[in-house]
């Protein structure tokens, strides 16, 4: 069977589908509604269609609102290198200004969280806040990641991200990722909710359209080389480089929407990105729901969200 062509993530929807120039590559975006930008960045194993929920309700509140296919994902360009946070936050830079914008309110799922979170650092007069679901700030998840690893407790951040250490090894874990239709997006997926979204209907219908969506031919290598450059710039100058840049705190106002039975970034990792917090920053804890705040209970975390973005 032919893999999917990247035009069959472009589903049809109140949105409108464009093709945005954005630091040297082609950036797809589905955008809705008018106001101010709100800007949408997605997590690991998904595309913009992630955020289908946010891009009703965040345009019914009257922003401008547009979710992006990350660099690699989606039917966005897939170059063969450019997956460090310096190009990421530049690529969600461009997109900014490429869309006709001074700033943009960032909101980012898990990777996307922390591009947001980076791109406030690097680029500030292009982030007017930072709103990071499931995810953490790149020290406090990295603090944690190695000190967990020294005391070697059980239920710990490094043991929870452990396949990020497996995504290292060349070119066998975009096999795995891909292989049987993709069956690893939803065994992610299902091993990283909370207890209710897998037992609901939604569950299989967005699970096959993400698994559908890394079988995109480029999508599986590109999706693991943000995690190789996480892990890799540790070791280089380049790493040193990156921490002290994003070592002090944001100027911008930061909400932090986190499950409490999430396991992939777990909740007192998240808690610790505190003193990276800008103004007027605040943690919204939500019982029961696990990585995916967005896809497992759209209405909180819409209700949330709206909330924060209407205080900026």
């Amino acid at each position: 069977m032919e893999p999917p062509d990247p035009s069959t993530v472009r589903f049809a929807g109140p949105w409108t589908h464009r093709d945005v120039s954005a630091n040297g590559i082609r950036l797809h975006v589905a955008e809705a509604g008018t106001g101010p930008m709100v800007l949408l960045l997605h997590g690991f194993a998904e595309f913009w269609w992630a955020w289908r929920h946010q891009l009703r309700s965040l345009a019914d509140a009257g922003f401008r609102v547009v979710a992006a296919d990350l660099r690699g994902y989606g039917d966005s360009d897939k170059p063969p290198r450019g997956y460090d946070a310096w190009t990421l936050a530049g690529d969600v830079a461009g997109l900014i200004r490429s869309l006709g914008e001074r700033r943009a309110h960032l909101v980012g799922h898990a990777w996307g969280g922390m591009l947001a979170w980076t791109a406030a650092s690097l680029h500030p007069r292009f982030v007017a806040s930072v709103s990071v679901l499931g995810g953490a700030h790149p020290l406090a998840f990295r603090s944690a990641i190695a000190g967990t690893a020294l005391r070697r407790k059980h239920n710990s951040q490094t043991r929870a991200m452990g396949h990020l250490l497996r995504f290292q090894v060349p070119m066998r874990p975009e096999k795995w990722l891909v292989a049987d239709d993709a069956a690893a997006v939803e065994r992610l997926m299902r091993a990283w909710s909370g207890p209710v979204w897998p037992t609901t209907g939604d569950f299989p219908d967005t699970v096959r359209e993400f698994r559908q969506a890394m079988l995109v031919p480029g999508v599986a290598h590109s999706a693991l080389e943000y995690y190789r450059w996480a892990f890799r710039a540790q070791f280089r100058g380049e790493g040193k480089r990156f921490t002290s840049a994003v070592g002090t705190r944001t100027a911008a106002p930061v909400l932090q929407i986190h499950g409490s039975a999430d396991t992939c970034v777990l909740p007192e990792t998240a808690r610790d990105s505190a003193p990276w917090q800008g103004p007027r920053s605040r943690f919204e804890s939500l019982s029961d729901i696990g990585h995916f705040p967005h896809l497992e209970d759209p209405g909180r975390t819409d209700k949330a969200l709206i909330a924060f973005l209407n205080e900026q």
